[in-house]
């Protein structure tokens, strides 16, 4: 009589090798995000400041100032920042800037940043603006940003405001 051969499967030697294997990934990733640092918080971003810097045929060059909220407990270390500029609720202006700008922790700073407008978007964002006296923004972006114990991140932000206009009426009051 012939032996008879058994493929025996042991499912314990299996789940035992699956979980030292996954156990191990587990402290990688744990350690891997120790070295990250804390959670970083998205800063604060406000409009500043807006000059126009050259006109030409079908589009318009600003220089807008971006003041700068960290309300992290580490420094940011701003890279670069890319923002698109609303006005009256129309698509106004879209820029970016490589400026690097160090923040440190609970502190502001003001960055430049050109931004560019076609004479189209402009006209439309400012239509009627005689006839209201306040003129509302949303800035919208994002901030690309490194940090003690940090990696680079890319961190959005968005912000709305308003600029009150002087009108001749308020003048003469």
């Amino acid at each position: 009589m012939l032996p008879t051969l058994k493929y025996t499967h042991s499912p314990g030697k299996l789940n035992r090798k699956t979980y030292i294997v996954a156990l191990s990934l587990a402290a990688l990733f744990v350690a891997g995000c120790a070295g990250v640092g804390k959670h970083v918080e998205p800063p604060r971003i406000s409009l500043a400041n807006i000059q126009v810097q050259e006109v030409s045929g079908l589009e318009t060059v600003f220089q807008i100032q971006l003041r700068i909220f960290n309300t992290n407990d580490v420094d940011l270390k701003v890279k670069g920042i890319e923002t698109e500029l609303e006005v009256n609720g129309r698509h106004f202006a879209t820029g970016v800037s490589n400026t690097p700008v160090d923040i440190p922790s609970f502190d502001t700073q003001l960055v430049p940043v050109t931004v560019y407008s076609s004479v189209i978007d402009m006209f439309k964002s400012i239509y009627g603006l005689r006839e209201s006296e306040q003129l509302t923004y949303r800035l919208r972006g994002k901030v690309r940003v490194t940090g003690n114990n940090m990696l680079s991140s890319t961190l959005p932000f968005e912000s709305e405001g308003q600029v009150t206009l002087k009108g001749s009426e308020k003048l003469d009051k």
